[in-house]
């Protein structure tokens, strides 16, 4: 988790695979339960090898899928198998830009396991005591916070994973904190001396405070909506100037970019499809790969 290092999710990513791999070979071998590959070949059973000759065991797909996986709640499964796609996409290449579009996946993914591990084998097994929060040392203004956003358009191969695995989810399926653990974090102005040392509060969804904040939250992050002309107005002022809106068309429908579900912009009722920030980032980028095209 250092800092410096580029590739924290492509890390965390590959190991959790292992960890949750680990994890529910130990609960089969501790319920007897044979997680080794094998077929029955003229009678015999025959044990799968690998070419140096070890043991097969299931892989981490094979141990959510069959029938005696202690893993209850469907949410769960949807968050390993989408970490699971993307350590795919990602175990023979490098790539950038998903810290922040999978953080709340990870996050998930963390407490689902530490979870599981104490309702498998004793509470005395708990990570949480050990590694139970996180320290950073510099707050996030608002000036970061776009910066972020600015960096959430993700690589085709890992965004076309994220739609394959979210795009057919209901609302309820998407927000299921054992899929993804979202918090919304407010700086914390206390009235009494007692509290100033809670460094997180929980409030109560439906509560008055959530309400509060939810109100402050929506109204400060409304997001400012682009006409296609505007699109591509704004290529052409940044030296791309043969990108033109029969260009733009073909390039959202090629990715499907008015799919609610990408994020990528709005139907209005008064003004039809309306294109979000995040959108021009993505065709910026597009733009940036065939600059002998546009220039």
């Amino acid at each position: 988790n250092s800092p410096k290092t580029q590739f924290r999710s492509e890390t965390f990513i590959v190991i959790a695979i292992i960890a949750w791999t680990y994890l529910l070979h130990a609960y089969y071998k501790s319920k007897g339960i044979d997680y080794r590959y094998k077929e029955e070949i003229n009678g015999e059973i025959v044990i799968h090898k690998t070419k140096n000759g070890a043991e097969k065991y299931w892989e981490l797909s094979h141990c959510l899928t069959t029938d005696q996986c202690p893993i209850e709640d469907d949410a769960t499964k949807r968050n390993l198998a989408l970490l699971i796609e993307i350590r795919h996409e990602i175990e023979h290449r490098m790539t950038n830009r998903i810290d922040n579009a999978l953080s709340a996946k990870l996050q998930a993914c963390c407490l689902n396991f530490n979870r599981l591990l104490k309702q498998l084998f004793g509470q005395q097994y708990g990570l949480d005591r050990d590694m139970s929060i996180a320290l950073q040392f510099s707050g996030i203004d608002y000036d970061q916070r776009q910066a972020l956003q600015a960096e959430r358009n993700l690589p085709a191969n890992i965004e076309a994973v994220r739609a394959m695995h979210e795009d057919g989810l209901t609302l309820e399926e998407y927000r299921d904190p054992r899929y993804a653990y979202r918090v919304l974090f407010v700086p914390k102005v206390v009235n009494k001396k007692a509290q100033a040392d809670e460094v997180i509060e929980f409030i109560s969804m439906g509560s008055n405070d959530a309400t509060k904040i939810n109100q402050a939250y929506l109204k400060e992050v409304e997001k400012t909506k682009y006409r296609p002309k505007m699109v591509v107005d704004k290529m052409k002022a940044e030296g791309f100037s043969k990108f033109n809106l029969h260009h733009h068309t073909k390039l959202w429908k090629t990715l499907d970019a008015q799919n609610p579900g990408k994020g990528y912009g709005v139907e209005t009722a008064a003004d039809g499809w309306r294109w979000y920030e995040r959108w021009i980032e993505a065709v910026r980028q597009h733009c940036e790969e065939n600059r002998e095209k546009y220039t």
